[in-house]
């Protein structure tokens, strides 16, 4: 008999740990827990659920709520992950109503947002997820040339937590951190921590390669100057004599073009599969960010069962919450849809699409 979706109890979270290893790490010499050290944790329990069949956990997913600051909005973003069924309940319907229970709780936790990272498309647009938001990875498969005599640079882990953290507050979107997070983030195996200094011996910025099993040859956090952070990749591309990709937001507009000279490919892809968990909130907080900058007849409300969305008389109906992903977050680019008229489209990318990233470090 199944028992669940539920929270672990103190008693089983150990057991939690064994079911992921053993499904999702089986050749790891370290235990998963280590490579979400901010997640698969006792404080965290609360947002776990599980489903049992007598004393044994045959699905698991888990949530992380994060505070996101952007320009113009700060975000409550519930990040889903670890969402794996043992092979032999598979197509009862458990991964559904584990995903639903993973989305009350960030209801509850009046999260604005859910994503995650999956190409599972069709089955997670079936809970109302969406591809949406901007992802820029550069490919670097030759050594590039830096600065030797401006710079220095390092691969030891050694460094101070709270100048890293100094770095990392000069992005416009990031999730807000502790620098204990920053400590815990450091000790996750496979991760090497790249810097650059400058000859005063303050730090000029930093990069990351990988995370436990995942997003090796990945750098997927970063900081610092785009100049520092071009050097840096010099110095990586030397250091490892291997290809290796750069992950990026959109919005590092400068950094992706200045990249751009030297990189072997580059693709643009999407940032996850989002799904709107507290329609109300986020619509409040887009209007008046709106406001904010002079626009002040957006409408962006639900009538009669549609979504209205646009600007004063020019309106746009939306049937779904998911199809609203694309126009809220990207890609959707408003002058080459029919779909406004130029001057509300001129109106609408004052804001939109708008800034969501997760760093590496934060996805689940």
């Amino acid at each position: 008999m199944l028992e669940g979706p539920k929270v672990p109890n103190e008693k089983e979270f150990e057991k939690v740990l064994e079911f992921l290893n053993h499904k999702l790490r089986p050749e790891q010499g370290w235990s998963i827990d280590k490579e979400y050290p901010t997640v698969l944790n006792m404080a965290n329990r609360h947002n776990m659920n599980i489903v049992m069949s007598e004393d044994r956990i045959v699905s698991h997913a888990v949530l992380k709520t994060l505070i996101v600051k952007s320009p113009h909005l700060i975000y409550k973003v519930g990040a889903i992950g670890s969402v794996v069924t043992d092979e032999e309940f598979r197509n009862q319907g458990l991964s559904h109503k584990i995903l639903n229970e993973s989305l009350n709780s960030a209801k509850q936790q009046n999260c604005d947002v859910a994503i995650l990272w999956t190409n599972l498309y069709d089955f997670y647009r079936k809970l109302g997820f969406e591809l949406g938001g901007y992802e820029i990875s550069l490919s670097f498969e030759r050594t590039m040339a830096y600065d030797s005599a401006q710079y220095k640079y390092s691969k030891d882990k050694n460094v101070s937590v709270e100048a890293l953290a100094k770095i990392y507050s000069q992005h416009s979107v990031a999730t807000i951190r502790s620098q204990d997070e920053f400590r815990k983030f450091l000790s996750i195996p496979n991760t090497q921590l790249y810097t650059v200094w400058n000859l005063n011996g303050t730090l000029a910025g930093y990069a990351i390669e990988g995370k436990g099993a995942d997003l090796s040859n990945y750098i997927h956090e970063w900081g610092g100057s785009v100049t520092a952070i071009k050097n840096l990749l010099g110095y990586i591309s030397h250091v490892k004599n291997h290809p290796f990709h750069f992950i990026a937001p959109r919005h590092s507009v400068n950094l992706i073009n200045e990249l751009r000279k030297y990189a072997d490919y580059v693709n643009e892809g999407y940032l996850g599969m989002i799904r709107i968990t507290n329609f109300e909130g986020l619509a409040l907080k887009i209007k008046k960010a709106f406001r904010n900058v002079g626009v002040s007849d957006f409408v962006f409300e639900k009538s009669n069962g549609a979504i209205l969305f646009g600007c004063n008389g020019d309106l746009y109906t939306i049937e779904s919450e998911k199809d609203l992903i694309p126009l809220l977050f990207g890609p959707v680019d408003f002058d080459t849809q029919d779909i406004f008229k130029p001057e509300t489209a001129q109106k609408l990318k004052t804001l939109l699409p708008l800034p969501l990233w997760i760093w590496g470090w934060d996805s689940v």
